[in-house]
């Protein structure tokens, strides 16, 4: 799908208006936020249909799972159909989604409901890349500035931490339903402003069933999310490991690669992953940062819960400066356009926080926590210039799939999380687990300092890439 070429009036004096980023905004932050919404909502949910507290946690798996095949599939059929077709269709999915779930009589509707939601709101976040590109473009601009790519960043990344206040706020006050009934208005208002604002694709050239699967690599999605679907299966057995499932794991990927190498325009790119190891290593670091993050978010606040007795709605409101921490370090990065400090800050803040989550066991817990949340926000915020860093690294043909996978890489720290600390905690939540957490921060965040300050090919600033 190529840019638009022609600059309307209204599009070269003010192209990135609040009219044209607003719909892109409440977009890219219903997923994370969704990712963190039910969190409260688990205990309730149980007793109102019937099913044990285990059984609910299929509702935090299944969001996940349609998140993480979901994003680079989005960004692929963004760049057959169009962004903005793309994306509207994840609003209705979302809508959906919501109306499902909050007249869901049973589990099953339930987890169907977190299936559209998850699978809807995958959709904005590539989409709204390629859709920012695209209008740079239609503009005379090499890029957009640095604002509108750190809104975006606060959107799709900094609000994840929000899902829990928000989630307490709603159980208690509304009721369980409320956290998918939430989804309907706010997709509707996304809808009506992204129909009102954002300018329509060009007209779908003709083209056959069989060059749209082609052009989409149908085989290679399928095969995405098998591998996929066998790694996270694989990881939710731990810690007493499937090995089974393992064993089908690396089959399916070495299909999937195999298939991928030969395809005429792969979904997942092996080629580019190999040629563009910039491109590799931006989204390892994304991981890295969101795996630190996750840590907080479910390891730290169950031992909150269940060794300091804090409520889940204090627990949550514990992680906000998090939220407002990142927000505010975005703005100054994403402005001047930086790229390489804000890079190596996140990674050396993510290694305070962990060095300092050592010390959580301590009658000092609650300034300890108040300081790895700040920590963390500022390297979370500090780490959007990775998200600059991919605009430059990708071409406009492959920014969509790569902005995709940069989401799924993020997802993927996140359920790596949920992995540690279901291994850690496979007994009891105790203050020897929250220490075991901390150092395997301490050796995540080692990693990413490696990755950042031995990449030669970040620079100061981000330079775009035609």
């Amino acid at each position: 799908m190529s840019d638009s070429a022609t600059a309307s009036p209204s599009v070269a004096s003010k192209p990135f208006n609040w009219r044209f980023t607003t719909p892109l905004y409440i977009g890219s932050a219903l997923n994370p936020i969704n990712s963190s919404l039910i969190a409260t909502a688990l205990v309730p949910i149980a007793a109102g249909v019937h099913v044990s507290i285990g059984q609910t946690a299929a509702l935090v798996s299944a969001l996940y799972l349609a998140s993480v095949i979901a994003q680079p599939t989005a960004g692929k059929a963004a760049e057959v159909f169009g962004p903005r077709r793309v994306f509207l269709t994840g609003i209705l999915l979302v809508l959906a989604g919501g109306i499902v779930g909050g007249a869901a009589p049973g589990l099953l509707a339930l987890v169907i409901s977190r299936v559209l939601i998850g699978l809807g709101t995958s959709c904005a976040y590539p989409t709204a890349m390629v859709l920012i590109r695209q209008r740079a473009r239609a503009a005379g601009l090499e890029k957009p500035p640095g604002g509108v790519l750190g809104g975006l960043m606060i959107a799709g990344v900094a609000t994840a931490s929000l899902g829990l206040p928000i989630g307490g706020v709603l159980v208690q006050f509304l009721g369980w339903r409320s956290v998918f009934l939430v989804n309907v208005p706010v997709a509707l208002i996304a809808l009506v402003a992204t129909l009102m604002w954002v300018p329509r694709d060009q007209a779908i050239e003709h083209r056959t069933a069989r060059r749209i699967i082609s052009d989409l690599d149908v085989t290679g999605i399928v095969g995405f999310a098998l591998a996929m679907t066998s790694l996270l299966l694989f990881l939710s057995s731990l810690p007493t490991p499937n090995w089974t499932l393992l064993a089908a794991t690396v089959v399916l990927w070495a299909l999937e690669i195999w298939w991928e190498l030969r395809a005429g325009s792969p979904f997942f790119d092996v080629r580019l992953l190999g040629r563009n190891a910039a491109l590799t290593r931006t989204l390892i670091r994304f991981g890295l940062v969101m795996l630190c993050g996750y840590v907080v978010l479910y390891g730290i606040t169950q031992w909150l819960e269940a060794s300091q007795g804090m409520s889940e709605l204090g627990a949550g409101l514990l992680l906000i400066p998090m939220t407002v921490v990142s927000g505010l370090v975005i703005v100054p990065f994403s402005r001047r356009n930086l790229v390489r400090g804000p890079i190596i800050g996140a990674a050396v803040a993510c290694i305070a926080a962990a060095i300092s989550a050592l010390f959580l066991p301590t009658p000092a817990w609650l300034v300890i926590t108040l300081a790895v949340t700040i920590m963390l926000g500022f390297a979370q915020g500090a780490a959007s210039s990775n998200q600059l860093a991919l605009y430059s690294q990708a071409t406009a043909e492959q920014l969509g799939t790569a902005s995709g996978l940069m989401r799924s890489f993020g997802y993927l720290g996140s359920i790596a999380s949920s992995a540690v600390t279901g291994i850690v905690y496979r007994t009891s939540v105790t203050d020897t687990g929250v220490t075991t957490i901390a150092w395997i921060m301490v050796g995540a965040s080692l990693v990413l300092l490696g990755i950042s300050i031995f990449d030669r090919t970040l620079g100061r600033t981000a330079a775009p890439t035609t």
